[in-house]
């Protein structure tokens, strides 16, 4: 039986996590790797920080000298995947999701905080499979495509509010 381990630690105090959080983190991740076909044990680590933390690794690894919504960082990709050696699991990377961030969106785009968090880590583990809309295009529309379907599939539509 093909295992997702998604491990989760929230390393700021600005935003109360609320329950329930980690359980939708965990199904988002879940729900990508079922429409993406990806079997096997993966594993995948999710960290909330704040802005300023998001902010130095934004400068540090992007040279973006601002604070964004979440960050993806992938270990290698499906022809080049790194395995952790203990569980043989594909290591599939880290998410960095900003909680102030998330909720200043939330409130934004007038839907609920779980909402915007499900919709960042379906994003991130997205990038961390290889997809990305930095040049728009086509390939922006594929990817935005692919994150409803999922929100949709957990059902959190864009009128959903907890």
């Amino acid at each position: 039986m093909d295992r997702t381990k998604v491990t989760i630690v929230n390393k700021q105090k600005e935003v109360k996590i609320p329950t329930g959080i980690r359980m939708i983190c965990r199904r988002a991740c879940a729900a990508v790797l079922k429409n993406e076909g990806i079997e096997g044990n993966v594993e995948i680590d999710i960290s909330f920080v704040n802005d300023a933390e998001i902010q130095t690794l934004n400068r540090d690894f992007r040279n973006i000298d601002a604070s964004t919504d979440v960050l993806s960082f992938p270990l290698g990709d499906n022809e080049n995947r790194e395995t952790n050696p203990a569980t043989n699991a594909w290591m599939l990377g880290d998410v960095i999701i900003s909680a102030e961030h998330a909720v200043h969106q939330a409130e934004e785009y007038g839907h609920s905080l779980q909402r915007e968090i499900a919709f960042l880590t379906v994003h991130s583990v997205l990038h961390l499979l290889g997809y990305d809309h930095v040049n728009g295009g086509i390939e922006a529309e594929i990817m935005r495509e692919k994150e409803e379907n999922v929100l949709l599939e957990m059902g959190l539509t864009r009128e959903v509010v907890f």
